[in-house]
């Protein structure tokens, strides 16, 4: 649907006092989900970043790989199995895990950048030490190669921000067990840490629903702002459940780490994050503190 040039402007007079607000401000985008997969969905995120970059607003990306480790995992028949929703990961899948986030899905994300005018570094949670953790335990199972993260050094982003260009980082993070071991971490863990680093304005995860609904299959239900005192209620009340409970839980901790939002949007939706970034309305669920 083609609109005037009056409703063109009317659009961006709209967004400027977005962008004002968010001037030299830091996003920290966590990017997953089918968005990764539909190549009109990706191309829309990547505009929104760049777009976001070129105003003034300091991008973060945070990406994910899930759905192409698989497909290479079972091309190398190499097992692949979930246990409690982490991906045990033996010594040969850490080194497939590595080699697709950290180099083609990495790579081919800073190229899109690139490609539409943007500027872009790829880095990993392993560059500069940015990410330190320890191999992940619950006391019952083994899971392999999975780390719980220790630590972040946001001192490489930084310098990438202040240089131009928008930090694309894989969720890979070195060893404070084994000098030798590469671990895979949780992409939304290691967004939410980042973003508490980096002291950022926002923290926006890009998922495959609208947000926090109160019935999971009416669309109409979308619950768009969660106060950190209304989580506990609304994990009893059996709204907050299943895989949406640690993304709830990332988005709290963020606040209680000191960013002022979280936001979890439906990156199903064409340009969902300009949506919740520069207009009135916004999309999703955001949490914030009392």
């Amino acid at each position: 649907m083609l609109i005037s040039n009056i409703d063109q402007a009317k659009v961006l007079t709209q967004a400027l006092p977005y962008i004002q607000k968010y001037y030299g401000k830091t996003v920290v985008v966590k990017y997953g989900g089918n968005a990764m997969l539909n190549e009109g969905l990706k191309d829309a995120v990547i505009s929104d970043l760049v777009l976001l970059s070129l105003v003034g607003i300091n991008v973060v990306m945070i990406h994910g790989g899930g759905p192409e480790i698989n497909d290479l995992l079972t091309k190398l028949d190499i097992q692949s199995e979930f246990i409690n929703g982490l991906r045990y990961t033996s010594e040969d899948a850490v080194e497939v895990v590595q080699m697709v986030l950290s180099g083609k899905i990495n790579k081919s994300l800073v190229n899109k950048i690139q490609k539409i005018g943007g500027r872009a570094i790829g880095l990993s949670g392993v560059d500069g030490g940015m990410i330190k953790a320890k191999k992940f335990e619950d006391g019952v199972n083994d899971y392999g190669c999975v780390g719980e993260i220790t630590d972040v050094d946001v001192s490489i982003i930084k310098d990438v921000i202040d240089d131009g260009y928008i930090p694309v980082v894989s969720t890979v993070a070195c060893s404070v067990d084994d000098n030798s071991a590469i671990y895979n971490i949780n992409a939304d863990t290691a967004a939410a840490k980042i973003a508490i680093a980096l002291g950022a304005e926002k923290l926006i995860l890009l998922t495959d629903v609208r947000g926090l609904m109160a019935d999971v299959k009416d669309d109409d239900t979308l619950i768009p702002v969660v106060k950190l005192s209304d989580v506990d209620r609304l994990k009893s009340e059996n709204i907050i459940k299943g895989g949406m409970i640690p993304k709830v839980d990332c988005c709290v901790n963020t606040i209680l780490g000191g960013v002022k939002r979280a936001h979890i949007i439906d990156g199903r939706m064409t340009h969902s994050i300009l949506i919740e970034m520069l207009s009135d309305e916004g999309i999703g669920t955001m949490f914030l503190n009392d």
